[in-house]
């Protein structure tokens, strides 16, 4: 009889898993971004087949695909996904109208006001990732110049570039050299060229490391960075990139952003600035599965794994052990609460390093 119903239990929970439907609605930039639309794919995906739920993409072409492309998710799904900051509005217009599905907003803050029971809301400390960057592009510079490349200045992208600035900061005050930040915008998250375009510009300008916050137009500088790497040093295989800045100390770097990027071009990816986009999917499907869902903001930096640094598989060997114990040491001060990164243009405005001292 025990068996019986076990296989019972066994039965009803496969058939409700079935029946359990996940869609993602992507911002214009879609799959392939490889960017925050793949992330939040990838979190959601996982969840998805770790329940055994169904799991869909729906594409957004344009910002007037946002509405019709959300509601035609809720009719179909248990929890619909709505990727990127310039979906705000679209997103809380069409969950008033569901309150029986649950949505997630990735890097989306709920308007004043509105918030709703059915939506969750992730953003990320970007401007905690953008310190990794910033302070591994300084201390990575041998021109003494770096850039940074954003998409759209949206708080999302412009977080990124305050805690960039301040982390070129602390280690150009701490280590008393001299950095540069040179700065430019696509206005885009859509199109590589303009990404290359920009990048080539800054190199052109004397920077030899670009971080690229600008979607898919930042895989057009990744794009920019490996040709005048190759170039350079006649090779595009990882071992000649590594013994060419060994021995010469100098090269054409991209930092990649929001998921790890460092594979799309080996040696050549300084390291990416990474937030928990993926993880954030995943929590949201999980916690609509077991139960466990709450509408709100859920803000992750460092302290949550929300905000970090890609584990820079391919340039360690570049980058010196001590700036990466310097990292170390300079997270857990963040965490703690004692080194407080940026998040707005006066508080990079009016931003000082504090006095610190490594225990090493």
């Amino acid at each position: 009889m025990r068996k019986v119903l076990v296989a019972i239990l066994l039965t009803a929970a496969v058939v409700f898993a079935l029946g359990f439907k996940v869609i993602m609605v992507t911002d214009v930039g879609g799959l392939g971004d490889k960017s925050f639309n793949d992330g939040t794919w990838e979190g959601a995906l996982r969840a998805a087949k770790e329940i055994g739920a169904e799991a869909q993409v729906i594409q957004s072409y344009e910002q007037a695909d946002y509405i019709p492309n959300l509601t035609k998710a809720a009719q179909q799904a248990d929890v619909v996904f709505a990727v990127g900051f310039m979906m705000t509005d679209a997103l809380f217009k069409v969950a008033k109208q569901f309150p029986n599905t649950y949505f997630v907003g990735i890097d989306i803050t709920p308007p004043e006001g509105q918030t709703l029971p059915n939506v969750v809301c992730y953003i990320f400390k970007e401007e905690q990732a953008g310190f990794y960057a910033g302070y591994i592009g300084a201390a990575m510079t041998t021109t003494g110049k770096i850039g940074f490349i954003g998409g759209i200045p949206i708080p999302p992208v412009e977080r990124f570039r305050y805690g960039f600035e301040a982390g070129a900061k602390i280690y150009s005050t701490l280590h008393k050299k001299k950095v540069e930040v040179l700065k430019g915008y696509t206005n885009d998250f859509e199109d590589p060229k303009k990404g290359k375009d920009l990048t080539l510009a800054q190199y052109a300008q004397g920077a030899d490391i670009v971080f690229l916050a600008a979607g898919a137009c930042g895989n057009g500088g990744i794009e920019a960075a490996k040709e005048k790497m190759v170039a350079l040093v006649g090779s595009d295989k990882l071992v000649d990139i590594i013994d060419y800045y060994m021995k010469n100390k100098k090269g054409y770097f991209a930092i990649g952003v929001d998921v790890d990027q460092d594979y799309m071009a080996p040696g050549v990816v300084l390291c990416s600035a990474t937030k928990g986009i993926s993880s954030a999917a995943y929590y949201g499907v999980k916690a609509a599965w077991e139960g466990t869902f709450e509408g709100g903001l859920k803000v992750l930096g460092i302290k949550e794994n929300g905000a970090g640094a890609s584990p820079m598989k391919y340039t360690k060997g570049m980058i010196p052990n001590s700036v990466i114990a310097e990292l170390e040491y300079l997270a857990k001060l963040i965490k703690d609460g004692k080194l407080v990164i940026p998040d707005t243009e006066d508080g990079l405005k009016a931003f000082q390093v504090p006095s610190i001292t490594f225990p090493f």
